[in-house]
């Protein structure tokens, strides 16, 4: 968006708004207006609006600002609700383990107890730092989720892993996980991955955390014993 520009939008989904950069006032019905700003996907904690379906959304831009929404189908009704970054989880995930090839910073920003019982979105983002992997061990669950990429540099990339399949990621890529296949990621050297994550509640069968695949999750352990070169 850019400065001065103004958007309203009724969306007949229950929608996340999740801020990427600049700075813009967000409006809707209940919480009024209200002023947000980031200025670096990597150093900065995310802030999102959430919504039901049918609920206005007016944003304002008031620097040059870039917003990316999720929606889902949802006929429930709930509060909106503006996740500022104090309210953000982050985690400092395989930290000390196998000598922290898959360190990566973990911000989960509503879904997992913390939001209504009624929405059907689980959203966060993941730092992944150059060179190492996220999203691991491999994991897998029955919820479908979507992944979307930005890198440090314009030309940075990484790679994910969809059950067998490897995928090169780049800039601006969007990757749908629609089947329960196990989903890891590796970020090449020089190049911070960030993505956006986005899980959708299944009926009956909420999202709660990832299942590890049995064979690599001794990794997790930080006193576990691997490989290295004997004159390193």
């Amino acid at each position: 968006m850019a400065v001065g520009e103004s958007l309203s939008l009724q969306l007949d989904a229950e929608c996340a708004w999740l801020l990427m950069s600049g700075r813009v006032v967000l409006s809707s019905p209940e919480l009024g207006s209200i002023e947000v700003h980031r200025s670096s996907l990597f150093d900065d904690k995310p802030v999102a609006l959430h919504t039901s379906a049918g609920c206005r959304v007016q944003i304002e831009c008031i620097e040059p600002a870039e917003l990316t929404l999720y929606q889902t189908e949802n006929s429930c009704k709930f509060s909106e609700r503006l996740y500022s970054p104090e309210e953000t989880t982050c985690e400092q995930r395989g930290k000390g383990s196998v000598g922290d090839t898959c360190w990566r910073e973990v911000r989960t920003i509503f879904g997992l107890g913390d939001s209504f019982p009624e929405s059907n979105l689980v959203l966060g983002e993941v730092i992944t730092f150059p060179g190492r992997w996220s999203s691991y061990p491999p994991h897998h669950h029955p919820q479908p989720e979507i992944y979307h990429y930005r890198f440090s540099e314009p030309q940075g990339y990484g790679h994910a892993e969809l059950g067998e399949d490897v995928v090169k990621v780049q800039q601006f890529d969007t990757v749908k996980i629609l089947s329960p296949d196990d989903h890891a990621q590796c970020a090449a050297p020089g190049y911070g991955m960030y993505y956006s994550w986005v899980i959708r509640h299944l009926p009956d069968n909420r999202y709660l955390e990832p299942e590890f695949t049995e064979a690599h999750k001794w990794v997790m352990n930080p006193a576990a014993q691997y490989w290295k070169p004997k004159n390193s």
